[in-house]
């Protein structure tokens, strides 16, 4: 009967993460239900929902050097042409440049990224039930990845189990089975899952989604520099299309959610 003492922790540990899938989902649902009313996202927030607060930063630098206000090197530099930022985040990014106005692209968008004005952005989202809080282990995202996990270590404890020596007369088919249903209950889940919740995002909640997926559709519908802004708000520095200025990227360190 050693088997046993391997479907019980299989058992606990596919319960335990579908019922934190199934409560994430429920609140994410709940949260949702709640951000009523139209919102129409700036490119601020779309790069945020997107992106988080690295793309806020790639966006800030990228209209500046549209609008011949910052000069991005295809070396991986930024120099100042206009020290007026015309608000809290592009004061930010000229803050990250310094006073002698030229720095190397990588820690002007760590430092932006970290300003207090993206951070304000980001509360503000999240108040409005748009994004993800940080560092929030109870999303959607979170349970799918603990479901997966869970279903792998139930796979594990079965095979284990059908290597054990026989120590009883229970046929090795039953003992699958029983290792079986668990990772079904897991699979079931993560496909449940997949239908009623994708995209999972780090960053923007159903609702904050949902209104990038809008405003994707209907760039067009706007000025050229404003559809410009929104696909780099959207898709991030792969929207470029001027080679000189994708370069000027090249050497972006990682921003990574903690």
């Amino acid at each position: 009967m050693f088997w046993v003492l391997l479907l019980l922790p299989a058992w606990a540990l596919a319960g335990l993460a579908c019922t934190r899938l199934c409560l994430a989902a429920v609140r994410a649902a709940d949260v949702d239900t709640e951000t009523g009313g139209k919102h129409d996202l700036t490119l601020y927030e779309a790069a945020f929902l997107s992106g988080g607060p690295a793309r806020v930063a790639d966006l800030t630098l990228v209209s500046m050097a549209r609008q011949r206000r910052l000069l991005l090197a295809h070396t991986g530099w930024a120099t100042v042409v206009d020290p007026r930022g015309r608000d809290d985040i592009e004061r930010s990014v000229i803050g990250a440049i310094g006073p002698e106005g030229q720095s190397p692209i990588a820690p002007i968008r760590a430092a932006a990224a970290a300003a207090d004005a993206v951070h304000g952005l980001a509360d503000r989202l999240v108040s409005a039930g748009l994004a993800v809080p940080a560092g929030a282990g109870t999303t959607v995202g979170a349970g799918v990845r603990q479901v997966r996990l869970a279903a792998a270590t139930v796979l594990a404890l079965g095979v284990a189990a059908l290597l054990m020596p026989a120590q009883d007369q229970m046929p090795r088919h039953l003992i699958a089975l029983w290792f079986a249903l668990p990772l079904v209950l897991c699979l079931s889940c993560l496909a449940l899952a997949r239908i009623e919740t994708l995209p999972y995002s780090p960053w923007a909640s159903p609702a904050g989604q949902r209104l990038l997926d809008a405003l994707a559709r209907h760039a067009g519908d706007t000025g050229d520099d404003r559809a410009y802004l929104t696909s780099v708000a959207v898709r991030g520095i792969r929207a470029v299309g001027e080679p000189d200025l994708r370069a000027a990227f090249a050497q972006r360190g990682p921003y990574r959610r903690v």
